[in-house]
């Protein structure tokens, strides 16, 4: 009897990885004004597009099979060369963690791959139902009364108990609806692991808060990216499946947990986020932009239409936020709201991540910072995009040289650079514009 065995090896050809460069450097019709629609590109438009398609990441500081297998900052390649690189040679065998191979940021910037949860079910409606109240809450000391209240009702442990049950979608929504607990009663700089924390917080809630952390991998969820990119739902469900940035920029967005009670109209923390929210879904084409400059040389001929491009994208966003400013000051605030957002700007807690990715970018945009500084604004982000954020940091390290150079190649760069201040100042304007009361709208001077 003889037994034989097949080996089939499967080979990757270069067409496979291969994309359009209008799919990665050009918006669609549905896109942020301003922003050409899609079209084939030709000439000096066709080299700005990336090589190769993004594949899947590898954490920074990754150990085991991916330090060995990932190329380094010193190999050439661009961030999604690199991992895409690492994760052809891993093998199939390997015990991958949940976070390893993150979603694509081409593929829609920061936001969840899917719509957030609008509901949660079973024990967890209790959950809900705490974060929907305590977001309505007069002040602290009636929100902290709520989160008191179910501990002595043994809602907290319960909860607690429940949580490894979660799937990571479950888990995030959850994430959410902790974080609007905390920065309701005051505890969005806290760590809930921390000895002195139980001093000022609720024990049991400490201990579900932390709970929820260890389930996402993400100890300082309390922050934007969570209270804004995790609260929000089309107003009507889609007729078909679209992608979850054009949902955000198409659709009417509704909070999931109001900051105002029902009936009433959307506060002005309400509009904050959901303005954080489209923010970040016009300015996918930002990602895509910088993914494009990864690794360029600056005397590259591409180098300057892509950063042409990124100041059309940055001139976009910014009059997608002056466009949001006259409903936002319209919109009604409490003082209980007021204190919400001032602790979080304390906290600097209120940083959008497409602002973050543009300045890794193009280097220090509105203000200077040290190390310490912009890794303390990025520790509220999940650990996939920290991981992306420093790829780019490294890798548009060549493009950032033009900053120390003259010609028409550095006086593009400094527009990408000046244009981005322009545009953080403008967000900084809506913030404050949310914080206090004012009585005039946004300049477009701001």
């Amino acid at each position: 009897m003889t037994t034989t065995t097949t080996t089939t090896t499967t080979t990757t050809t270069p067409a496979m990885a291969v994309t359009s460069a209008t799919a990665s450097t050009t918006p669609s019709a549905g896109g942020a004004a301003g922003v050409p629609a899609a079209r084939p590109a030709t000439g000096p438009a066709a080299a700005a597009a990336p090589a190769t398609a993004p594949g899947p990441r590898i954490p920074t500081g990754a150990s085991g099979p991916y330090a060995a297998s990932a190329p380094g900052p010193g190999s050439g390649m661009p961030p999604s060369a690199a991992a895409a690189s690492a994760a052809s040679t891993e093998p199939a065998t390997s015990a991958v963690p949940a976070t390893a191979f993150p979603h694509d940021p081409c593929a829609h910037g920061f936001l969840p791959e899917r719509p957030p949860v609008r509901s949660m079910i079973g024990t967890w409606t209790r959950l809900d139902a705490m974060a929907r109240a305590a977001a309505i809450a007069p002040d602290r000391e009636a929100a902290v009364a709520l989160v008191e209240r179910a501990h002595r009702a043994d809602e907290l442990s319960a909860l607690r108990q429940r949580v490894s049950r979660l799937s990571l979608r479950n888990a995030e929504a959850a994430a959410m609806r902790i974080a609007v607990i905390a920065v309701s009663c005051g505890w969005c700089g806290l760590d809930p692991q921390a000895p002195a924390a139980r001093e000022v917080a609720d024990g049991a809630f400490l201990d579900l808060w932390a709970a929820i952390a260890h389930r996402i991998d993400h100890d300082q969820f309390v922050a934007l990216p969570t209270l804004a990119l995790h609260n929000w739902v089309p107003e009507r469900k889609p007729r078909r499946h679209i992608p979850i940035d054009q949902l955000a920029r198409t659709e009417v967005l509704v909070p999931i947990v109001r900051w105002a009670p029902e009936g009433q109209p959307l506060s002005r923390l309400d509009r904050l986020m959901l303005a954080a929210t489209r923010l970040e879904a016009h300015g996918i084409w930002l990602f895509r932009l910088a993914e494009t400059l990864a690794g360029r040389s600056p005397d590259d001929s591409s180098t300057p239409t892509a950063l042409r491009r990124l100041v059309r994208v940055q001139h976009a966003l910014r009059a997608q936020l002056l466009a949001e400013a006259a409903e936002l000051t319209a919109a009604p605030a409490t003082p209980q709201q007021r204190a919400v957002l001032g602790a979080l700007a304390e906290q600097g807690a209120l940083e959008p991540p497409v602002l973050q990715a543009a300045e890794a970018v193009l280097g220090i945009g509105g203000r200077r910072m040290g190390e310490g500084r912009r890794q303390l604004l990025r520790r509220h982000l999940p650990a996939q995009h920290r991981a992306w954020l420093s790829a780019m940091d490294r890798h548009c390290a060549p493009v950032r040289t033009l900053a120390h150079r003259g010609g028409p190649d550095a006086a593009v760069y400094r527009e990408a650079q000046e244009s981005l201040i322009a545009l953080r100042r403008t967000y900084t304007a809506l913030v404050q514009a949310a914080a206090r009361p004012t009585t005039g709208p946004l300049t477009a001077a701001a």
